[in-house]
């Protein structure tokens, strides 16, 4: 059998796994994607992403695609809503957390991103490929097997049938809430489990008579059924996504024949004279209703040995709050740069262990989070605490050997984030236009207050000794920052160390008695190097 040889095989072709090809093909990593499907589907599953899903996508070049494509123009967020029918009143859903608005511009570079999955996917995958990586899709992997020096993948063609074999130094699991790669590691989950079954279709069909000009993102309707939803796929209102809840002991996803959604349709709508035509939603079929179970879990680990679960595969969790895509695409940030740095050589493979370490618990916050919001919506109140939305999206904050002496956890709202280990690097406006966020997505950056050119110098020496690449600026020298020192928790003399993937490793409020021994001790513990 025929092998091909790449250093990270992702299984997976969709929002996960194509961000992960794009965010290593980035590190100059060579990449290979498989994908079952023979294209990408054509159904959005979310949308919107979080501001600090659209910061990571700016790192590696794609904002401006981004905005472009994002639903009813640039930054452009929505509330959700509830209504009888699309045609009565509406009115907001609100969480019990519901705080003062705060334009997330304040604390970040950009907005929430109104841009459906299957705009996003298309994006990712031209980058991808503009980037080096290896994309197949209708490619199925049939096996798996590891050992102390990589990982051998079967992987079959589903046109012709062939079999290879892809030997990669490292495997991503990106295949969905029911990832059989988990299954194959027996890799148990916890949680509340299968919270309910959906059908979902797109449909064309003028609903604006019932819209009657009103703005809407996703609205929870009581007809046909109760938490039946409708969400625009078009800025003109004629393409649809529906979906319903149904009890698989007592119907299949077989029994929504297109007469029968077409009528829920305009059940929901309000309209019943109105015509309703379903989409296909998977390329190359006419499947127009699709059935997906939604539910809460977390795997008990997010590591066996050389493959690494992400996204779905790691975690599932209702929709509501919008956290699951963005926490997926976050899952593989942060693995892209640590498996980068061990494949490069300049970090220890013990760096690897941070992965589990720092997304497994937020994969938990973010479940919860979205359990508690799914309840709040649409179960008669919410079963836990509902956190702040930006401490849940922008504050959470990593406890890991990748954070040297950090032991907290707990989530900040955005506005307070000052640069405390183990937290998101704050956002601030810098002279030029641009933000200190530009700084960081390659390399570790070193930033000093304006007294601090002992630090930066260091941070510059210490680099090239260790053959890691590190940029040091001097804040009002190096780069022209309003108040860059308070927003970074230091004083004129102190310093902070930013990891490639914009996470604080480890900061200094003011000068140190050796800078030079203090950074290399912080810098071997990072990346778990010995010496």
């Amino acid at each position: 059998m025929h092998q091909q040889k790449t250093q990270v095989l992702v299984v997976g072709g969709a929002l996960t796994g194509l961000s992960a090809a794009v965010f290593l093909a980035h590190q100059g990593i060579r990449v290979t994607v498989v994908e079952r499907h023979p294209d990408l589907l054509l159904h959005p599953r979310l949308r919107g992403i979080t501001p600090r899903t659209v910061e990571v996508f700016r790192q590696v070049g794609l904002g401006p695609a981004i905005r472009k494509e994002s639903f009813r123009g640039e930054d452009v967020g929505f509330v959700p809503l509830r209504a009888n029918t699309l045609a009565d009143e509406y009115e907001p859903v609100e969480e019990a957390s519901h705080t003062e608005f705060i334009d997330p511009r304040a604390f970040s570079t950009s907005a929430n991103a109104g841009i459906d999955q299957d705009r996003l996917e298309l994006l990712l995958r031209d980058r991808a490929r503009e980037l080096g990586a290896d994309i197949r899709h209708f490619t199925e992997m049939t096996s798996l097997d590891q050992d102390a020096d990589g990982v051998t993948a079967t992987v079959r063609d589903r046109a012709s049938g062939d079999e290879g074999a892809i030997r990669a130094d490292y495997v991503i699991a990106a295949d969905g809430s029911k990832s059989r790669i988990r299954a194959w590691l027996g890799i148990e989950t916890d949680g509340p489990g299968e919270l309910f079954h959906t059908i979902t279709a797109i449909v064309d069909a003028d609903l604006s008579a019932a819209v009657r000009g009103r703005t809407i993102g996703i609205i929870y309707l009581q007809k046909p059924r109760p938490f039946s939803a409708v969400m625009p796929h078009d800025a003109a209102g004629s393409r649809w996504l529906f979906s319903t809840g149904y009890d698989p002991r007592h119907e299949s996803v077989a029994d929504f024949t297109a007469e029968r959604v077409a009528g829920m349709v305009r059940e929901a709508s309000g309209l019943d004279g109105v015509d309703v035509a379903l989409l296909p939603q998977i390329p190359g079929t006419d499947v127009t209703v699709l059935g997906f179970p939604v539910g809460a879990r977390v795997a008990r680990s997010y590591r066996s040995g050389r493959v690494f679960l992400a996204g779905d595969a790691a975690r599932s969790q209702p929709p509501t709050g919008g956290f699951g895509g963005s926490t997926g695409i976050q899952d593989v940030h942060n693995l892209a740069w640590k498996l980068a740095a061990v494949l490069t050589g300049w970090a220890g493979p013990g760096l690897l262990d941070t992965y589990d370490a720092e997304r497994r618990p937020y994969g938990e916050l973010a479940m919860r989070q979205a359990f508690a919001r799914f309840g709040d919506r649409m179960a008669g109140g919410a079963q836990v605490e509902l956190l702040d939305y930006s401490a849940v999206t922008m504050g959470f904050r990593y406890a890991s050997a990748a954070v040297p002496g950090n032991r907290e956890t707990a989530p900040i709202r955005a506005v307070e984030l000052r640069a405390q280990p183990g937290t998101r690097a704050p956002h601030r406006p810098t002279a030029d236009g641009g933000s200190t966020l530009d700084l960081y997505g390659e390399t570790f950056v070193l930033l000093a207050g304006h007294d601090g050119q002992g630090w930066a110098g260091t941070a510059k020496d210490l680099g090239t000794a260790m053959g890691v690449a590190v940029r040091a600026y001097v804040l009002g020298a190096d780069i022209d920052v309003e108040d860059g020192e308070a927003a970074h928790g230091i004083g004129a003399d102190g310093a902070v160390l930013v990891r490639p993937d914009g996470f604080v490793a480890w900061r200094s409020p003011s000068a140190a008695p050796d800078p030079a021994a203090t950074l290399a001790e912080v810098l071997r513990a990072v990346l778990a190097r010995r010496g």
